[in-house]
């Protein structure tokens, strides 16, 4: 005996959290490059926290914290998902990279949000410069 999905069921496999991350950073990182950032880390990790992308963009070092969202605002946009404790941790983080590297460029705090379809899709992204 065999079992056919009923109707409307979406055979194609839900993407993972993490499978959503990885399309959106690597969406983020492509959106940076062709606006002529240049990108000098990714997940960039240290005991206080992770920075998901380290650009430079002129003489501005650029601490990029990426959303990724799939489905239409059902939990509200990537963007509105960075609350005030994420953006305490990047910032903190940022300290400790400045303070390791010993790079003495302006930080800025950014954030790209990336709009995903069922099927990972890029739909839109978002370049929030100056975001916290």
């Amino acid at each position: 005996m065999s079992h056919s999905p009923g109707p409307g069921h979406n055979s194609t496999p839900k993407l993972t959290r993490q499978q959503k991350g990885k399309l959106g950073e690597e969406a983020a990182c492509r959106w940076l490059c062709e606006q002529g950032y240049q990108i000098i880390e990714l997940n960039w990790r240290c005991r206080r926290g992770e920075i998901d992308i380290i650009a430079s963009d002129g003489d501005l070092l650029v601490f990029v914290e990426v959303r990724s969202r799939s489905g239409a605002g059902k939990y509200g946009t990537p963007q509105e998902s960075v609350d005030l404790r994420k953006m305490k941790q990047v910032r903190s983080t940022a300290e400790v990279y400045l303070h390791m590297t010993g790079i003495k460029l302006q930080p800025r705090f950014d954030i790209i949000a990336v709009m995903l379809n069922r099927t990972g899709d890029i739909v839109s992204v978002q370049h929030i410069a100056n975001a916290f």
